[in-house]
């Protein structure tokens, strides 16, 4: 049996499934990664500022406009919603989401083609109160959404198979969610070594989407 035919015989016995997903999983929707050879991080996209301090807190506060030029030119994907798109009703966004775009101030939360356009640059302010419009992810030097958070582990430690995608599981504290783990199964797709194939049932290197594709056509 190859590791599709055992992956689906997995998704036959299971009852029930999560799916942990980090930003490799997007790479074949045409969304860069971060920490592969073609990813954002190994990218030249300002002069004087790498990309992860670009993504940061402090660079949002020190250098308001280049923050926003960063993300306007390299990590708005305004069609893309890879869990909710394929049909996902449950999907908890441990760092947010690039969709939605709230106020500072009052809470009021834009869609993203509000700071596209060409009145709100380079600094989209709120209709409503005059408060900064900032993308509604969490950047470095920031917590996680602990009520977000709370669901995960629930979810995770319910699970009695955990599929782990697109990450190499070094970032914390998402990467620790793993912990939480109590099921029978625990399966890793990366295209990369992580620190947890060795607690794995089954690591399968190769492309996330065609894996799952060819894996659920199977049940």
């Amino acid at each position: 049996m190859n590791s599709i035919e055992t992956l689906t015989q997995i998704l036959r016995e299971s009852k029930n499934v999560v799916f942990f997903g980090g930003a490799g999983m997007s790479t074949e929707s045409g969304v860069p990664d971060f920490r592969s050879a073609n990813g954002i991080y190994s990218q030249r996209l300002h002069q004087e500022f790498r990309p992860e301090e670009m993504a940061s807190h402090s660079f949002f506060v020190n250098h308001t406009e280049a923050f926003f030029e960063f993300y306007r030119e390299h990590r708005i994907f305004r069609n893309i919603g890879l869990h909710q798109l394929a049909g996902s009703k449950t999907v908890y966004e441990l760092h947010g989401s690039i969709l939605r775009w709230p106020c500072l101030q009052c809470g009021r939360v834009y869609p993203v083609d509000y700071v596209l356009q060409e009145e709100n640059k380079p600094i989209p302010y709120c209709e409503d109160c005059g408060g900064i419009v900032r993308p509604g992810v969490v950047l470095y030097e920031e917590g996680l959404d602990s009520k977000v958070v709370h669901n995960a582990v629930r979810a995770i430690g319910e699970a009695d198979t955990l599929i782990i995608g697109g990450t190499s599981l070094v970032v914390y504290p998402a990467a620790g969610l793993i912990d939480y783990f109590r099921g029978r199964h625990l399966v890793l797709i990366n295209k990369t070594e992580t620190k947890a194939d060795s607690r794995a049932e089954l690591v399968i290197r190769d492309a996330i989407g065609k894996v799952l594709s060819a894996a659920v056509a199977g049940i």
